[in-house]
């Protein structure tokens, strides 16, 4: 199902408000993994029918996506809203929509209807064909209780955003710069996703995103988010988007790293040997699966993994 594959890329996910005509022009000019075109949080109840019109204009008069971005995403407004159905209806039929990011998933129900609505809307994809994705996002306790309900849901379903201010205010929770009050819920959903075998784990905005304090304070959340398993994050403003994509791609040494360990994998295997060692370290089998995720990973970033290979094309098993 091309809804989990394991190539889709999604370092960043920049949110820009629907109901900016400014924005929704200046978005195609940007280079992102994704981009999501908001039409819940960034615009007011009153608005969202005129920046639901303005939006479907907008892809509408695509011919094609930017080679620039990856993906087109529309966060629509919760299921629980009168809102939902009408965005879904309006936008959903479009070919430029690659995907629906979905607030507020309490439960299974939640995609249940998202994707039914899908099927029946844009018919001409569903099942076959390229099939419109969903990403759902956690914002509170009952949702991470019923994480494995929820990533079974869909088969739609194509990974796992975290809201954390919506989280905190369900667990009237303050947010610090440590960010540990998440770590469980942060945890969670990324071994919930991996279980599902979801290919995205997108984590928490960072807030600040102005002068040198804010960019250091996003460095430290991608670095932590990454550790932590997420392989994306969200963005609220296009100056994240470089930082973010860096930090989220396998840094040079990583590459370096993993493109040797892949050769004298191959090596190793012609020569019927299933655990050798390279610069005193054993390799064996769960290490050799990272590094051609690692390699695999570089390539769909961009990063010139042929040219690694020629250079260490006489790397041998130890």
């Amino acid at each position: 199902m091309a809804a989990r594959s394991s190539s889709i890329l999604r370092r960043a996910l920049l949110y820009v408000p629907g109901s900016s005509p400014r924005m929704l022009t200046k978005s195609l000019g940007l280079t992102s993994d994704n981009i999501t075109y908001d039409l819940e949080d960034s615009v007011t109840p009153a608005a969202k029918p005129q920046a639901r019109a303005a939006l479907r204009e907008h892809l509408s008069n695509l011919s094609s996506r930017p080679n620039s971005i990856s993906e087109l995403a529309i966060r629509i407004n919760a299921v629980s809203t009168p809102h939902a159905l009408d965005d879904l209806t309006a936008l959903a039929p479009l070919p430029a929509v690659d995907a629906i990011v979905l607030p507020k998933v309490n439960s299974p129900s939640d995609l249940h209807f998202a994707t039914d609505a899908l099927r029946h809307l844009a018919p001409e994809r569903h099942p076959e064909g390229n099939p419109i994705k969903i990403i759902a996002l956690i914002e509170s306790a009952r949702a991470i209780v019923d994480l494995r309900e929820i990533c079974a849901a869909s088969p739609l379903l194509s990974g796992l955003i975290f809201a954390a201010e919506d989280f905190a205010l369900d667990l009237s929770l303050t947010r610090t710069p440590s960010l540990s009050e998440f770590l469980y819920a942060r945890s969670a959903i990324v071994t919930a996703a991996r279980a599902a075998e979801l290919p995205s784990t997108i984590d928490l905005v960072c807030t600040s995103y102005k002068g040198e304090e804010g960019l250091a304070r996003l460095e430290e959340e991608c670095r932590g988010g990454k550790a932590m398993g997420f392989n994306g994050k969200q963005c609220i403003h296009p100056t994240q988007v470089e930082t973010v994509q860096r930090l989220f791609a396998p840094s040079d040494k990583e590459v370096e790293w993993a493109v040797r360990i892949t050769i004298a994998d191959e090596k190793a295997a012609s020569a019927g040997r299933g655990a050798w060692t390279l610069d005193g370290q054993m390799i064996d089998a769960p290490v050799a699966g990272k590094a051609r995720a690692i390699v695999d990973k570089a390539r769909g970033c961009g990063l010139d993994v042929d040219g690694l290979r020629e250079k260490w094309n006489g790397q041998e098993p130890e």
